[in-house]
């Protein structure tokens, strides 16, 4: 599945979840008595290293850490597992795209400044902590991954083209949009069967994430019509306009990537393993280089600590072990999850060349990305409204829309969205 279908489905979700959230978390009573020698752990499969959690098993003995898989929708049963201190886990892990919905309702989690993360968020990147801070300073989240973008291409088929393909050169020469799809344009000529980018969409999250403004502002009003969103969006539609769009927005892009017809991908870190998965057969083929017009982040999430936690002092102990430098770089061997803390990308589990890109320290290109993410408020409404965009996007490469209108036609939904999400 792609990145913006990704970001769309996620969106539609949270559009419905949005508005349920205040009667399901808002309304709990604590109640009753926990056994504070007893913690419960609530995580989704591939949300944290199973083996770093098995190890804090042991490594605190003195306590019994109950862990869950939670399958399914995680979101909604962690809701409604929060209703009573009885049913709640004590530590549970929240999704990136779910943390600035939480906001609202933060008396429901514990603020963890207060448990000594004031402290340790040096060694923490600071635009990720800040997705998970309140406008009044409270911290519900210790950030266990984050998802710094790059563009990921194919060597052979840059080659080609006659298109530069050593990653330094890649990320110099191909350093802005415009010149990206210029070199877009040279490759679907060289090798006709080839696009750059598998839809638009995608190309729409990557800008928008370079900003430092998204759809609503601190103030709580809607500025998806403003500017640096009209940018995002011009940039996505060139593509199209220019013939090297895909138009890929179902399940038909593990193949496209797999026989070339996709020559790059922009994504998360994490999207090295969907390729990997998608088209084992291209191993060695594929490099890394940095995005375009600068850093992107798509992903990454957070350990909470609600606010009926059983013995908060212990739990924060755990969360702070699993989520420590060298214990991040191991979620990174198991589970693809990019560390949060920049030590850890000093730490061999990082450092070591990637077989699947032609030996890459792809760490060069991640890492320094991953450290000037531009800090960006999101509103608990923001990923309700972006759904609009996309879905317009979509209707540009499924039915020809035209831009000019397909746009109009977002700003008119995403307006109206907002306002039933109580946005001014």
């Amino acid at each position: 599945m792609d990145l913006s279908r990704r970001r769309f489905l996620q969106a539609a979700v949270l559009t419905a979840a949005t508005a349920g959230l205040t009667a399901a978390c808002g309304g709990s009573e604590p109640g009753g008595s926990k056994d504070s020698k007893t913690l419960k752990l609530w995580y989704w499969a591939g949300g944290m290293s199973d083996k770093v959690v098995a190890d804090a098993k042991k490594q605190f003995s003195d306590t019994t850490l109950k862990t869950s898989v939670i399958g399914g929708d995680f979101k909604t049963k962690l809701l409604t597992g929060l209703k009573t201190a009885q049913t709640a886990p004590d530590i549970t892990g929240i999704k990136g795209e779910d943390i600035a919905s939480f906001l609202p309702n933060a008396n429901r989690f514990l603020d963890l400044n207060e448990l000594g993360m004031d402290k340790l968020a040096p060694e923490y990147l600071s635009w990720k902590l800040k997705q998970a801070t309140t406008q009044d300073g409270k911290l519900i989240g210790f950030p266990i991954d984050i998802g710094p973008c790059a563009v990921y291409y194919r060597e052979d088929l840059f080659a080609k083209a006659g298109l530069p393909t050593d990653p330094a050169k890649v990320s110099s020469e191909l350093s802005t949009w415009d010149a990206f799809f210029e070199a877009g344009v040279e490759l679907h000529k060289a090798v006709p069967k080839s696009f750059l980018v598998n839809n638009i969409g995608a190309v729409f999250s990557m800008a928008v994430g370079q900003g430092t403004k998204r759809f609503i502002d601190e103030d709580n009003t809607f500025i998806g019509d403003q500017d640096h969103i009209r940018a995002a969006w011009t940039t996505a539609v060139k593509p199209y306009t220019l013939g090297i769009d895909a138009k890929i927005n179902d399940n038909t892009w593990n193949a496209a990537i797999g026989n070339g017809t996709v020559a790059t991908g922009l994504g998360a870190a994490w999207y090295a393993l969907d390729i990997q998965n998608a088209a084992p057969g291209t191993k060695g083929k594929w490099r890394v280089a940095s995005l375009p017009s600068g850093p992107s982040n798509l992903g990454g999430s957070f350990l909470c600590l609600p606010s009926t936690c059983a013995n908060p002092e212990k739990a924060f102990e755990i969360v702070s072990w699993m989520l420590n430098a060298e214990n991040q770089a191991r979620g990174f061997t198991d589970a693809a999850l990019f560390p949060t803390t920049p030590a850890a990308y000093e730490l061999p589990a990082l450092t070591g060349g990637d077989a699947f890109f032609g030996g890459q320290k792809t760490i060069e290109i991640f890492g320094p990305a991953a450290e000037k993410i531009p800090a960006a408020y999101e509103a608990p409404a923001d990923a309700a409204v972006s759904a609009a965009y996309f879905n317009e996007l979509t209707a540009i490469e499924a039915k020809g829309k035209d831009p000019e209108d397909a746009w109009k036609d977002a700003v008119s939904q995403a307006k109206q969205i907002a306002k039933r999400q109580g946005v001014k």
